[in-house]
């Protein structure tokens, strides 16, 4: 690795210029200078891992749409298009890092290792959540727009105070992912995290996917400047990644994760990109964007070129259908999870407050249950 991914000092890390890319929308190979050795370690068998990652979370995504319209969910936040970015990512942590999301990383989700039915329980009301966050080192959805990055800076400054960062070890190095969006970075919250991160030398990496819109803003009106330069002025170097290029995407996280844990501080990555369907259910994307605009990026889907590039590699057509096959019945899957879904058990709602039991959460949890319990009748029943 060259000496701007591994210099200890904000002073030293440089910005680079450049779009990273190792595969073109055609599928095929290109040259990424230093960051090729992180795709070398890839076997072509690793590279599809990722591409049924990808088709498996489009297939939720898809079907989290449909059931929407269905009146199965409340709302759904759509990520189609930006699979690569999200897989990319995931892919190139370690099991130790602890990631913060918004609420439309189902690809990070599923990364690890979340049962897309408790998204979908998520977006039905039916639960705040549902997972512990520190056996999935994945936080719960945030829908309050840019307050996750505070919450990752927050954690990594803790992980720098426990000494958790810098050591060598490889399984207790650790980092905070925090992810945000382009609309998002024009929160102060977004703002506030670049500063303590830089300030404090925190193990962050600010990880922005551009999907060119924020809602309905494009994001030439939000920002006049590349956002990947956004850090600079608060001491945290940034790069742009083609974020419908998987491999790209997966190297680049990997070379920042690394130099982030070995001690060099924070690192923001934008992951250049396109959300092709709408910002949520709730949005007509059509009454702000063009169709032509659509088309040219659907030129550029993540999935298909890295199925181009397979196919070049040798991996047969059975092997595509076989994964084809598996998300039909993850699809199934989830939809009779979702229109079978029972409410959860009232006392899940003191779990996972806090990382070990507390005396007052469990006063709380003894006091509701049985005021809950004093409306029953004299058969014991509701």
């Amino acid at each position: 690795m060259t000496s701007d991914l591994t210099a200890g000092s904000a002073a030293k890390r440089q910005v680079d210029p450049r779009m990273i890319q190792m595969l073109t929308p055609e599928g095929e190979r290109v040259s990424s200078g230093e960051y090729d050795a992180f795709a070398a370690e890839l076997t072509t068998q690793d590279l599809f891992g990722f591409y049924r990652d990808m088709v498996l979370v489009r297939r939720v995504d898809a079907e989290g749409n449909a059931l929407q319209r269905q009146g199965q969910l409340g709302l759904w936040a759509p990520c189609q298009g930006q699979e690569a970015a999200q897989i990319g990512l995931g892919r190139a942590l370690r099991p130790q890092d602890f990631v913060f999301p918004t609420y439309r990383e189902h690809g990070l989700a599923w990364t690890r290792g979340i049962d897309p039915v408790q998204l979908l329980g998520m977006f039905r009301g039916q639960t705040h959540g549902g997972w512990d966050p520190q056996e999935n080192r994945f936080h719960t959805y945030t829908i309050v727009i840019g307050s996750q990055v505070l919450h990752a800076t927050g954690y990594g400054m803790g992980i720098q105070l426990d000494g958790d960062v810098g050591t060598g070890d490889l399984e207790r190095d650790s980092i905070a992912v925090a992810c945000f969006g382009d609309g998002a970075s024009s929160q102060g919250d977004v703002s506030e995290g670049l500063t303590f991160a830089g300030a404090f030398n925190a193990p962050v990496l600010f990880y922005c996917q551009n999907n060119q819109w924020a809602i309905s803003e494009p994001t030439d009106v939000q920002t006049p400047a590349p956002l990947f330069t956004r850090g600079r002025g608060f001491g945290v170097p940034g790069i742009r990644v083609d974020g419908n290029d998987v491999l790209a995407s997966y190297a680049v996280a990997r070379a920042s994760a690394d130099s982030i844990r070995a001690g060099n501080g924070p690192m923001l990555i934008e992951a250049f990109t396109y959300r092709m369907g709408a910002h949520t259910t709730a949005d007509d994307p059509t009454r702000y964007r063009s169709g032509a605009e659509t088309e040219a990026w659907a030129a550029k889907d993540p999935i298909a070129r890295v199925r181009r590039y397979l196919l070049n590699e040798g991996v047969s057509k059975d092997e595509f259908a076989a994964v084809d096959a598996e998300a039909d019945q993850l699809a199934a899957r989830i939809r009779a999870a979702c229109v079978e879904m029972q409410a959860p058990e009232v006392a899940s709602l003191f779990a996972h407050v806090y990382r070990e039991p507390h005396s007052l959460v469990e006063a709380e949890r003894e006091e509701y249950l049985a005021y809950l319990d004093s409306f029953a009748d004299a058969d014991g029943r509701g």
